[in-house]
């Protein structure tokens, strides 16, 4: 059915256009410390097993790819993929989808851990977000999905 809705508004607009995020990432001074905070404080579960470079983790239908970022300007290894190389510095930012209530929750998980809240923020429409830090510093948000009309 959704091919069918795809191939429909392809033939009436003439646009060809993404339809869903498959996969984003964040990059992280180091690895280990990664895998303890996405899997073992927000819960996510790894896809595969991760090693020094990467640690790839589902999130509902999507994967959050983390990538030491000291790793990811390095030359592939021989043998390696072909794909190119992936890496960027500084901090980013990632915005899980969460309900008021849920927002809540995590507030009280993350006192529990001892993670600060950064900012909560009501939205001119009405949607709620809570910002934390992950320990490399990227700007991880949780925020209900009608900040974007999704709800």
């Amino acid at each position: 059915m959704f091919m069918i809705i795809e191939r429909a508004f392809i033939m009436q607009t003439g646009q060809l256009k993404p339809t869903q995020i498959l996969e984003s990432a964040l990059y992280v001074r180091d690895i280990e410390e990664a895998v303890q905070f996405y899997r073992d404080i927000l819960g996510l579960e790894l896809a595969l097993p991760h090693n020094h470079r990467n640690a790839f983790f589902r999130c509902g239908t999507g994967i959050l790819l983390v990538f030491d970022a000291k790793e990811t300007v390095k030359p592939a290894p021989e043998g390696a993929l072909p794909i190119p190389t992936h890496g960027t510095t500084g901090a980013g930012h990632m915005c899980f989808a969460a309900s008021r209530e849920q927002i809540a929750e995590w507030k009280q998980h993350f006192a529990k851990h001892g993670i600060e809240i950064e900012r909560e923020f009501d939205w001119p429409n009405g949607a709620r977000s809570l910002y934390i830090r992950d320990p490399s510093g990227n700007s991880l948000e949780f925020a209900e999905p009608k900040l974007w009309n999704n709800g």
